[in-house]
Formats: structure tokens, C-alpha cells, sequence
């Protein structure tokens, strides 16, 4: 088995949880910088999947199984976003080519995101794995996303003798969360899009890496391990749920206050709050998750409430009690209705609890 971004701490943690797996004879770990944190018993090979030399290394070990894991929507230290996008993009470019010339390969595992939906305000309540998002992400990890599932799907066609997984993760929450969300999570203050209060689902990174195992493993009867399914916890959350459970006050902005409070946020390298992020914030995403458990076999065991939970326990707690948070944000859910009755361009979603 083959695994790609080594370096990062949610493909570290497979690689070590994978190897004990009795049916995985050998793991090679593959980055373009040397990692940080243990990988036990598995080869590590640094090598950059935007380089041809990834095919030899698929040969030279006679892989069978790849776990494409080097898509990410943040930087792996000092690198840009230019690095990034590179290496979700062109990286996945190298590293299908390389597979389709591997005959011993096959099976796939791609780490994909829910964010390939977008965040619209026609979306419908619930994406499930066919609906088509309504405009194509127009750029940031979304974008980088549809592309990779756009050459995932050309690979499937050339080597259909392939099985071929893909997995859209929701946002990924836990205590080593490292995500823009995450980070957004993390401010002492959370600017907010005034008037909209916007569903929120996420995914426990144990569940990730749970998940991972079983669609990496042989299908077990009654399962099917190829294909695409989204990945989330049970259950939605809305942002100023969010703020009250982590003791953070909220500041909502009107939508061009937002935009240039991230560009400065971005600025300063706080956190990377991108235009996709502040369309999450605005409209929210929830996707079906019913393919996960009756096609893949998967029931993840954090619910959306839960990963929070146990992501906010991680974190410094706030600067308010939640009970004052609470409050706050109450009385602000309570003015903005008859804002919005003088202003009939608001759509605000009430809060809850």
C-alpha cells in the first residue's frame, strides 16, 4: 500500500493505524518533505508526486493499493498556496499517470471534500453524492477539488479493472484539527455574515481515519468499496451554536465587512479565510450520508455535535462564559428579523441551542 502526504498528521496517523491491519503486508509513505511525527514500521520514501519519479516508486515496490491522501486545502510549512494547488492538481495528474501504467495497482482511495458542492443560496437543503453543485467552484480548495475528481473519473474510464473510491470529507474537527475552519474556529472573536446563521456538519478526524481503513481494505460481504460517498457525522450545527459552545463572542458584519475582514486575516497569516470559507459562512452546507452507511458499511461514531465537542475541548476556552454567548446572540438573532422586514435582501436563519 502506497500512501500520499506523509507529512501531514491525519495521513501520519493512517499510516501507523493501517499497518496493523493483518491483511497489509508493507505501507510506503510518500511526501515531498520529511515528516514530523512517527510513522512506525512503514518505508518512507520522500519523493514529490508533481514529479515523474512517483511512477518508479510505484513500481519498484509492486503497490497494489494507493491512498491518495496529499489533497489539502492548507499549507504544509513554508509552503503558498501556489505549492498547494500545484500538488493537488498536478500532483494528482503524476500520480494517475503513474497508476494507470501500474498494473499491479488496484484499488484507489481518494480524500476528497464536500466542498466540491459549493455553498449557494439555491442550494437544496441536502447534496447528495449525484446532485451537481449549481456553479462550478470559481476557485481556492474547492476548485482544486472538483478538478481532482474530474481526472479521478478519466482514471476510472482508462482502468476500469481498477476500484476506485472517493471519499468527500465534510469539515474535519477533532483535537489536531488543521484546517482554515479550524483556525477560523479558533479566533477569540468570530466575524459572522449578518444575517445568516448557516448549517454546519462535520467529521471526527478518528472517523477519518476509520473510514479511510475500510475503503483502503477488501470490500466485506453486502459492501461495496468503490465509488463516491459522502463522509459526515450525524446531525447539523449552526454557526452561532458554534460560538456559544466555545465561549466565543460573535461580531456579524455586513458581507463586504466579511470579505475584507479576511483578506486582512489572511494578511497577518491568522487563518485563511477564504472567499469559499466566507460562503460556508453565509449559506451553510449539509450533505446525505445514507450511500455511507447502507453502500460503504460506515457508521461514524462521533455525530457533528460530538466532533465539536471534542474539538472545543482541545481549544482555549473563549473569552465568555457560553451562558453569556447565549445570550448575546439571542438578542441579536431577535433584532435581525425586523431588520430584515425594512430590508427585504436579508434571509437570516434563526439560531438555536
Amino acid at each position: 500500500m502506497l500512501v500520499t502526504g506523509a507529512a501531514r498528521q491525519l495521513s501520519g496517523r493512517f499510516v501507523r493505524r493501517v499497518q496493523r491491519e493483518p491483511d497489509v503486508e508493507r505501507v510506503i509513505a510518500v511526501d515531498a518533505v520529511d515528516p514530523g511525527h512517527e510513522l512506525g514500521d512503514a518505508v518512507f520514501v520522500r519523493a514529490d508526486i508533481r514529479q515523474p519519479a512517483i511512477a518508479r516508486v510505484l513500481a519498484e515496490h509492486a503497490v497494489d493499493t494507493v491512498v491518495h491522501l496529499d489533497v489539502s486545502g492548507t499549507a504544509l510549512g513554508t509552503q503558498g498556496r501556489t505549492a498547494v494547488k500545484e500538488t493537488n492538481v498536478i500532483g494528482t495528474m503524476q500520480l494517475l499517470g503513474a497508476c494507470q501504467k501500474a498494473p499491479a495497482v488496484q484499488r484507489l482511495v481518494v480524500k476528497s471534500s464536500t466542498n466540491v458542492y459549493g455553498s449557494a443560496p439555491r442550494d437544496p437543503a441536502v447534496f447528495h453524492e449525484t446532485t451537481p453543485p449549481k456553479s462550478l467552484p470559481a476557485g481556492g480548495f474547492a476548485k482544486d477539488a472538483a478538478e481532482v475528481e474530474g481526472y479521478v473519473r478519466g482514471f476510472a474510464r482508462r482502468r476500469p479493472d481498477v476500484a476506485v473510491c472517493v471519499l468527500r470529507f465534510a469539515n474535519i474537527l477533532g483535537p489536531d484539527a488543521d484546517s482554515p475552519l479550524a483556525d477560523y474556529l479558533s479566533l477569540p472573536v468570530l466575524p459572522t455574515v449578518f444575517g445568516y446563521d448557516p448549517r454546519l456538519q462535520f467529521v471526527h478526524e478518528d472517523d477519518v481515519i476509520d473510514v479511510l481503513g475500510i475503503a483502503a481494505s477488501e470490500p466485506r460481504r453486502g459492501t461495496l468499496n468503490s465509488g463516491t460517498f459522502n463522509i459526515a457525522g450525524d446531525g447539523v450545527l449552526l454557526l452561532s451554536q458554534c460560538s456559544r459552545r466555545l465561549g466565543r463572542p460573535t461580531v456579524p458584519l455586513l458581507l463586504p465587512a466579511v470579505t475584507w475582514v479576511g483578506q486582512a486575516l489572511r494578511a497577518v497569516g491568522m487563518t485563511d479565510f477564504s472567499p469559499e470559507q466566507i460562503r460556508l459562512l453565509t449559506h451553510g452546507r449539509v450533505v446525505s450520508t445514507v450511500q455511507m452507511r447502507e453502500t460503504l458499511g460506515f457508521s461514524p461514531r462521533y455525530s457533528t455535535a460530538e466532533a465539536f465537542a471534542d474539538f472545543a475541548r482541545s481549544r482555549a476556552p473563549g473569552l465568555l462564559p457560553p451562558e453569556a454567548v447565549g445570550r448575546a446572540v439571542d438578542r441579536v438573532a431577535a433584532a435581525v428579523p425586523r431588520i430584515a422586514g425594512a430590508d427585504g435582501d436579508t434571509h437570516p436563519t434563526p439560531s438555536a441551542r
